[in-house]
């Protein structure tokens, strides 16, 4: 703790705390001057009490984000590194690993504001005014499609805003549930009549001998299921030779495409090794069916969109990529947008030639 920081909590600590008794007996401390505590009470409350006046819109929150949180949170809050994310984790949390975020797990919008006020950005905090806070915050929910994009937040509309989580905790209440643990004498000797044991360690069977037997029917299914890929592999037929190739994309618009896909990949992978990341790999998906790949999670807005026979081909991918939210409205694809034609198909031109 730096010398200034000791100083202000000694000031502080024995103001508020023990400075009449201490002033009249050693001469030390004050009473807080009333613009001295309100410096240290800071913290907004879940009923909005705390709160400042001021408001702040998600596209002014989009430029803020950027400039202030995006280094680590990433530009739509999906998180860089191990910088926590911000966003996503929608149904997540009964699962084993858990998604938690703002808009998954977080109670109270109060805590969003607080901490974003109080702590951020990193390495510069409290630097934000209280409408870049707003701003912000609305940003973030935006980014969890809490909010539309025309969204504003203030003072006024705070509560009003509904967090998913807000009744997935229960109040502690172990203080006056569970006091008959602390509050009674221990026994301390004779605690039990009769102590007996009821099992040994080498008999235990934790290890239950059917989980053997089941590793071995799984491992034969899979050797059964590889089998048959490959059998029906060698079955699909070979395009007929009079079939001419798909013409190649021009490599102009190809190098164009790489670097517009910069935008693109905080979120989606091409090429060899790629993986599901927040959004789901791009390789094969010029000519593919919509919501196609295995083992990524697509927004029910998508999902039906797919089932109407939505197919990904330069056109429609174009249409979604100049406004990903008024194409699709539901998308879980926080991405503002390409407005210009050139990029969209330099973009589609740059997928195409991932298989």
């Amino acid at each position: 703790m730096s010398k200034y920081l000791k100083a202000t909590a000694l000031t502080l600590g024995v103001g508020l705390l023990a400075a009449p008794v201490l002033a009249g007996q050693y001469g030390l401390g004050r009473p807080a001057l009333p613009e001295e505590i309100a410096a240290w009470n800071l913290d907004i409350h879940p009923d909005g009490s705390g709160l400042p006046e001021g408001s702040g819109s998600v596209e002014d929150g989009e430029m803020l984000f950027s400039e202030n949180c995006a280094s680590c949170h990433g530009d739509f809050a999906e998180g860089v590194d191990n910088w926590p994310k911000l966003a996503g984790g929608d149904g997540t949390l009964a699962d084993k690993d858990p998604v938690k975020t703002v808009g998954s797990y977080w109670p109270y919008l109060s805590t969003v504001w607080d901490y974003v006020h109080r702590s951020m950005p990193f390495g510069n905090a409290q630097s934000l005014s209280n409408d870049d806070v707003y701003a912000i915050t609305a940003y973030i929910l935006y980014s969890n499609y809490l909010v539309e994009e025309d969204f504003v937040l203030s003072n006024e509309n705070f509560l009003e805003v509904e967090m998913p989580n807000a009744d997935g905790f229960i109040v502690d209440d172990r203080e006056e549930a569970e006091s008959h643990f602390w509050q009674d004498e221990p026994c301390m000797e004779n605690c039990k009549d009769n102590v007996e044991i009821t099992m040994r360690a080498r008999v235990l069977d934790v290890t239950p001998q059917e989980e053997e037997a089941e590793n071995d029917a799984a491992f034969e299914e899979q050797k059964a299921e590889a089998e048959t890929a490959v059998v029906e592999e060698a079955a699909v037929e070979e395009p007929a030779a009079s079939e001419e190739p798909a013409a190649a994309p021009d490599p102009a618009l190809v190098e164009a495409g790489e670097k517009v896909f910069r935008k693109c990949k905080a979120c989606h992978q091409v090429g060899e090794g790629a993986k599901n990341r927040t959004g789901p790999v791009l390789n094969g998906v010029m000519g593919r069916a919509a919501g196609s790949v295995e083992d990524f999670r697509y927004s029910k807005a998508l999902e039906e969109a797919a089932e109407g026979g939505l197919v990904w081909t330069e056109e429609t991918l174009g249409e979604f990529l100049a406004n990903p939210r008024k194409y699709l409205k539901g998308t879980k694809m926080a991405f503002a947008g390409l407005r210009k034609d050139e990029d969209q198909a330099a973009i589609a031109a740059y997928l195409s030639t991932f298989e």
